[in-house]
């Protein structure tokens, strides 16, 4: 039953998003079209500041987490030899 809550849930969300889309993109295309490319550049550019945001932070996580393996991997085989 959960499942099906959260698929509901999901779906909603997906037809909202593509609503608030098309809404953005009539706006940016009269902007366009009038003369005033400056809008849809700046829209542009937010859309590329959260596409990237969410990966350079996994790979910030990924980054920390293999200096702390490799760390604790070198003190083992030190700690080992003495």
């Amino acid at each position: 039953m959960k499942k099906f809550i959260l698929l509901g849930i999901f779906i909603f969300s997906v037809l909202i998003s593509k609503a608030q889309c098309a809404m953005c993109r009539a706006t940016l295309e009269n902007n366009v079209s009038q003369g005033n490319p400056g809008i849809a550049a700046g829209i542009n550019f937010g859309i590329l500041y959260l596409l990237v945001t969410p990966y350079l932070a996994i790979a910030c996580l990924f980054l920390f987490w293999w200096r702390s393996s490799k760390r604790t991997l070198h003190n083992e085989q030190h700690n080992s030899m003495a």
